[in-house]
């Protein structure tokens, strides 16, 4: 595992243009070597009591009638190079989720992305897994931004902040209909892909593309589901700030042609602060 990671760090280095800024990308989800599988399920799955055929054609958190749930776009490049994909992807779904449960009352949730990189809670700017996010969460608990801001950079963990969020269970989840009854039921969900130099590239429409064998290497999270012109879509949010995709959003095919998106995700039951 770790030499199949030496390899894709040193051939996926890549540089790329955004205006006047360089961007540069190499993977940053590293899924950790540990053989116990990185789980804590304590009650029913939604794809074991909600039917495909129940779900509704399209679902966007961003939008349940009129109202949006998702938490800030993020830039885990700011202010400098960070390869941190594993913990935004990772507390982009989990702050989503809070606002959900808390029908979306003020404050929005806003989780530190820094905390998990100062404390290695899942690993650090030099990539990650969100299996190891998600158990840290559970055990440590991880707080709000303005405690911790972000930095970009491995830092000690030194914070101690008062609250802290937990989640009360975590696993994994893996396949079209099932990562739809997780996301109608509980919410947004973080999901690994294969980046490129289109997706890197990608600027709108329904982003589409072939390998026979995808390597992951990139986390993002996904909050619904679409349907145009007969093609089903992830409603995808990326990690590289607004100036990307379409504001930082982008709609990735679904079923086929799709760079693994549907083969690696998790999810985290978040636990609210009384």
């Amino acid at each position: 595992m770790a030499g199949t990671q030496a390899v894709l760090l040193f051939l996926s280095v890549i540089f790329v243009a955004s205006g006047s800024a360089l961007r540069f990308h190499k993977p940053c989800l590293l899924k950790s070597n540990n053989s116990r599988p990185l789980e804590l399920v304590k009650s029913p799955l939604p794809w074991e009591y909600l039917k495909l055929s129940d779900l509704p054609d399209g679902w966007d958190w961003r939008n349940v009638n009129g109202v949006n749930y998702a938490s800030p776009t993020r830039n885990q490049h700011n202010p400098r190079y960070c390869g941190s994909c594993w913990a935004m992807g990772t507390t982009s779904a989990l702050a989503d989720r809070i606002n959900i449960m808390r029908n979306n009352t003020w404050p929005q949730a806003y989780l530190s992305a820094q905390q998990l990189i100062d404390c290695r809670g899942g690993g650090s700017c030099e990539g990650g897994d969100p299996g190891a996010a998600l158990e840290y969460i559970h055990n440590k608990g991880i707080p709000d931004e303005t405690c911790n801001t972000y930095q970009a950079k491995d830092g000690e963990c030194t914070k101690e902040c008062k609250k802290l969020y937990k989640v009360s269970q975590y696993g994994s989840v893996k396949g079209a209909a099932r990562m739809k009854a997780e996301i109608y039921a509980r919410g947004p969900i973080g999901c690994g892909i294969d980046v490129t130099d289109k997706f890197e590239n990608y600027t709108g429409g329904i982003y589409s593309e072939f390998k026979i064998i995808p390597m992951i290497n990139h986390e993002l999270s996904i909050a619904g589901w679409g349907v145009e012109n007969g093609v089903e879509y992830w409603i995808v949010r990326n990690s590289w700030g607004t100036f990307w995709g379409e504001e930082g959003w982008a709609k990735v095919m679904m079923h086929r042609h799709n760079m693994g998106i549907e083969t690696d995700c998790t999810w985290g039951v978040p636990i609210l602060q009384k």
